[in-house]
């Protein structure tokens, strides 16, 4: 287990309206960018780790793949239980750390998506997930980009002098447990934690556990400005300083 009860169980309703929200990043950055990496289709098994109410593996199972999703959070696959389409799908519920209730170890592809920084036991975790997939299968893990996303330590700055505006950086090469709200918009809103890395961390991890890297991206976000005097100004930071990066891994042991 976990040694903090990092779920996002708790606020499962807002989390998957807003998951499931046709203009947030899920739906206009992730969802379309994972289809043609993950490209699910019949035949194909798929675990997803930390799947969260099923929003991916939905649409995974909706192109043909056979998906698993896991979650620790019970709220969490209830809700996914409850959306299931068709019988491609199946949610148990599992810690990350923790995947003996998986029997199968001939999954093709395994995906962790928006949810390692919620999980504290990162080499634990790969190394779960590295006996569940075949040999040749590949990990496709998705974080917030650990260069310009760091909770509490990043922020946007607007320099009025050049006109330009920029991420200020405090903290980088740390590991850092960070505590954070659920919904912020909420004065009630349930706090869990965040647990920033940088970079080398995650390739050392795999390496670790037998993954080779293939792939690298990083994804922008696709909102824009309100029209108003800083509108390009802020509309070409976006472009220039990506949101999310995906990492893919071959696993070449067994």
């Amino acid at each position: 287990m976990q040694n903090k009860n990092t779920s996002w169980g708790k606020v499962s309703d807002w989390y998957d309206a807003t998951v499931e929200d046709a203009d947030s990043y899920q739906q206009k950055v992730l969802l379309p960018n994972l289809l043609r990496i993950v490209a699910p289709k019949i035949g194909v098994k798929i675990l997803d780790v930390g799947c969260g109410t099923g929003v991916f593996a939905r649409a995974f199972a909706e192109n043909g793949a056979s998906v698993l999703g896991v979650d620790i959070g019970k709220e969490l696959i209830d809700v996914a239980d409850k959306k299931k389409k068709n019988k491609l799908e199946k949610y148990i519920v599992a810690s990350a750390d923790g995947l003996s209730k998986i029997k199968e170890k001939d999954f093709d592809t395994a995906t962790i998506i928006l949810a390692i920084q919620n999980m504290k036991n990162l080499d634990k975790v790969v190394a779960n997930v590295s006996a569940k997939i075949k040999k040749g299968g590949k990990l496709v893990l998705v974080i917030n980009h650990p260069a310009f996303r760091i909770p509490q330590n990043s922020d946007w700055y607007y320099d009025e002098k050049d006109r330009i505006q920029y991420r200020k950086i405090a903290r980088y090469m740390s590991e850092i447990e960070i505590p954070i709200l659920m919904n912020p918009g909420n004065k009630n809103s349930k706090k869990t934690y965040s647990f920033h890395r940088p970079l080398q961390v995650y390739v050392k991890s795999l390496v670790k556990n037998s993954f080779v890297i293939t792939k690298l991206e990083e994804w922008i976000s696709h909102k824009e400005s309100q029209k108003g005097p800083k509108k390009n100004i802020e509309d070409k930071a976006r472009k220039e300083i990506p949101m999310f990066m995906c990492i893919v891994a071959e696993y070449c042991n067994r």
